[in-house]
């Protein structure tokens, strides 16, 4: 009983109030953790005293049935006492999460961003390249060869790793389970074995070819269908297009970005092609008929009598492809009418002529 009495209230230790959620506990918990850390404090009796009671808090308060518990009745438990920190080492695996990013220097680092799992295998690297395709093919569609360079499975070892032949021996340091554990003072954290890589086992003899990495770079083609109406900057995913893992590891993709040169007469906003039409003052007030250039080659275009600068026609259908839904995109042709810079004097008698009959005031 006189234990509990003594023991001080667990928020008080870690420094946070009563209605502290679970990330402002573990960010209190890191902040004592690391003040009071034995390797920081070499000798001090008072400072791994502390630094076990903020343990002990922090394993309370982290689980919500023991806080709500703990929040009830205290320290006393009902007169049973909280046990929480007792075999300590064995209950770290329950905030190795909180250690693992903030002692990883200590012990070498924890390895849990890794990709290689306990049998050693670890998955292949992704990969990126680009590729540049024209305003068309962006439109229609295209399929593509390319050749990556990439890790693929050593044809020698069979990705093994080792000499045919030779065999693997346990590791002695981790005695075939891939990983050890180090103890500093009371602290004791496991992590991936660094002899035999989290293998278990090590190689007798490597392979001479991959020299022990199961893998060797290599060039491999590969089939790539750019679809009708990728935009400019997309990226395309191939599946296993990447390197291939190791010892077993699964492969991993490769990621296309694609590039479209732009066109000397069209633009794309959306799905929609933009295109400007030049016509001249008699073709705008008299009306015409003018081929006009689409993605899928020309066709005709009415415009009527009296068009003006800006005005837009709409070909409906004959824009790019929509990627996530059905149908096209339109054609919209902006229509630009061009004043001639020189008049010879046959056509300045004329265009006289037609300003005086529209009571038009001009210069000549």
């Amino acid at each position: 009983m006189g234990a509990t009495q003594n023991k001080r209230d667990y928020y008080e230790v870690l420094g946070v109030s009563k209605s502290a959620n679970a990330d402002e506990i573990k960010k209190a918990y890191r902040k004592v953790a690391l003040k009071y850390h034995p390797d920081r404090n070499p000798g001090n009796q008072e400072a791994e005293t502390k630094f076990k009671e903020a343990a002990e808090a922090y394993a309370v308060l982290s689980d919500p049935k023991k806080r709500q518990q703990y929040d009830q009745f205290g320290h006393s438990l009902g007169g049973q006492g909280f046990s929480g920190f007792q075999g300590f080492e064995n209950s770290f695996a329950d905030f190795e999460d909180v250690f693992g990013d903030l002692f990883g220097s200590f012990f070498g680092g924890g390895g849990r961003q890794s990709r290689r799992g306990s049998s050693g295998s670890m998955r292949g690297e992704d990969l990126e390249t680009m590729i540049e395709v024209s305003f068309l093919e962006s439109a229609k569609g295209k399929q593509f060869e390319l050749e990556v360079p990439r890790y693929e499975s050593c044809d020698h070892c069979k990705g093994d790793g080792a000499e045919p032949g030779s065999s693997r021996t346990t590791c002695q340091d981790c005695r075939g389970t891939g990983a050890v554990r180090i103890s500093h003072g009371f602290f004791s954290l496991q992590q991936t074995c660094p002899r035999c890589g989290g293998e278990g086992k090590k190689i007798e003899k490597k392979c001479k070819k991959c020299k022990g990495e199961g893998r060797l770079e290599k060039k491999r083609k590969i089939s790539l269908k750019i679809p009708p109406g990728v935009h400019d900057g997309s990226r395309l995913k191939v599946p296993s297009g990447g390197s291939t893992g190791v010892r077993g590891g699964s492969t991993g993709n490769l990621y296309v970005y694609i590039k479209v040169q732009p066109h000397h007469e069209f633009d794309r906003h959306g799905d929609d092609v933009l295109y400007t039409l030049h016509i001249s003052y008699a073709q705008a007030a008299l009306g015409t008929q003018i081929e006009v250039p689409t993605l899928d080659g020309k066709v005709l275009l009415k415009i009527p009598a009296g068009t003006q600068t800006d005005k837009v026609f709409r070909l409906r259908g004959k824009g790019f492809p929509r990627l996530q839904s059905y149908g096209e995109g339109d054609q919209l042709v902006r229509v630009f009418v061009s004043v001639p810079e020189k008049l010879s004097k046959e056509e300045k008698k004329l265009l006289k002529e037609i300003a005086e009959l529209r009571k038009e005031k001009t210069d000549h």
